[in-house]
């Protein structure tokens, strides 16, 4: 708290006031962990040595482990100065992204850092996180490799390095404006205010957690502070193939969330669904069927390729409001219905607002394919209003 000084002062000279340096406030780390038996003991080590006694600290561990971490934290926890949780989980939902959100909930500090269990991020930085959060008045504070100080110096490998900076490159592209002032997306070393968390808005998957916060419920305000990535203490990376593909579906959630994105992706679909349609049709006439009923059938196979992909990339997370056979139906329903929409809209459009077949094609095109996206969303993955509901309303 700054004060000004009382002793009497000569005229014409200066005030000095004493300038304010925020202190760091308490704080909850959250580290999940899953399988990290080998390096927990040293991260409560190093952050017993780090944290300095006159910020209120607490550690949250969220596990996911098969192996003996979560009694090996409890042993370690007991020459720790601060109160140390562990949160066993049965069933991991959400990945390492779950955990957080978990730990999250379950911290009793106004300020969270979120930090991994591999000692690859150094607790030495923790209490500068909070302080730069205190003195920029930020919601989110990051730890950068990208800025000047910092270094991803602990990455193993070209491999690595490669994949860091193709999806640190492929996020932000996607995400221009929700990550702006963020450097470095992909970091799982940061802090942030509990009361900038909207934890009913995260729908975490996999481990990329601070590309959920960030997109989901932007903090108001973010700051950054270099660190360098630290080599493993023990045991191998979590990074594998399934965490690549889990990732890469996390993306297309995020970025389908909005409603604007998510008919553009439809669309897209939509035109996919025209190879498999075509190429039935070229199949069926060449084996002598008649092109009117070809049609009909090759229009099924399109539909078939866009309800796969629409059900794994656009509406993975709703597919669980109805059974597969009702969304198939319902969707082969409006799919088709399309077509015998479309031909009474052009003789409409044509007959009675005296449009060129052209133009009146292309317009029925869209009013269908707008008509096909909101029926899509409203009829077969929107949620069911339950009985109780409607009885109510």
């Amino acid at each position: 708290m700054s004060q000004e000084s009382t002793a009497p002062q000569e005229l014409g000279e200066p005030t000095v006031e004493a300038v304010e340096v925020p202190e760091p406030a308490a704080v909850t780390i959250v580290v999940p962990t899953f399988n990290e038996s080998a390096n927990v003991r040293q991260l409560l080590h190093q952050i017993t040595e780090s944290v300095p006694s006159r910020l209120p600290c607490e550690v949250v561990f969220v596990d996911d482990s098969t192996d003996d971490t979560p009694q090996v934290i409890e042993e370690a926890a007991q020459d720790c100065p601060f109160p140390v949780t562990v949160i066993h989980r049965d069933e991991p939902v959400g990945g390492l992204g779950g955990a957080v959100v978990e730990g999250m909930k379950a911290a009793g500090s106004d300020w969270i850092v979120v930090m991994d269990g591999d000692c690859q991020h150094p607790p030495s930085l923790v209490p500068d996180l909070v302080a730069t959060g205190e003195r920029a008045n930020a919601g989110l504070v990051v730890a950068s490799r990208y800025v000047k100080g910092g270094s991803r110096a602990g990455l193993a490998g070209s491999y690595r390095v490669a994949v860091s900076r193709a999806a640190t490159w492929l996020t932000k592209s996607l995400f221009p404006r929700r990550l702006h002032g963020i450097s470095d997306p992909m970091s799982g070393f940061f802090a942030i205010r509990r009361g900038d968390i909207a934890a009913e808005a995260l729908r975490p998957l996999g481990y990329k957690i601070l590309l959920e916060l960030a997109v989901r419920s932007r903090p108001r305000a973010v700051s950054e502070v270099p660190f360098v990535f630290q080599e493993r203490f023990a045991g191998e990376s979590k990074s594998t193939a399934a965490e690549g593909r889990r990732f890469l579906r996390h993306l297309a959630g995020l970025r389908t969330a909005d409603p604007l994105a998510r008919m553009v992706v439809f669309g897209l679909i939509g035109l996919t669904g025209f190879v498999p349609n075509l190429a039935a049709l070229w199949a069926m006439t060449q084996a002598g069927l008649h092109y009117l009923p070809a049609e009909i059938i090759a229009n099924q196979f399109g539909v078939a390729w866009n309800f796969l992909l629409i059900e794994k990339l656009l509406f993975r997370e709703r597919r669980r409001h109805r059974h597969w056979a009702d969304r198939t139906v319902r969707f082969a329903l409006l799919a088709n219905a399309d077509l015998v929409l479309r031909i009474p809209l052009i003789a409409l459009l044509v007959g009675h607002f005296g449009l060129a077949v052209l133009p009146a094609t292309a317009l029925a095109l869209v009013i269908t394919f707008v008509l096909r996206f909101v029926g899509t969303e409203a009829l077969v993955y929107l949620p069911r209003r339950s009985r109780t509901a409607r009885s109510t309303a």
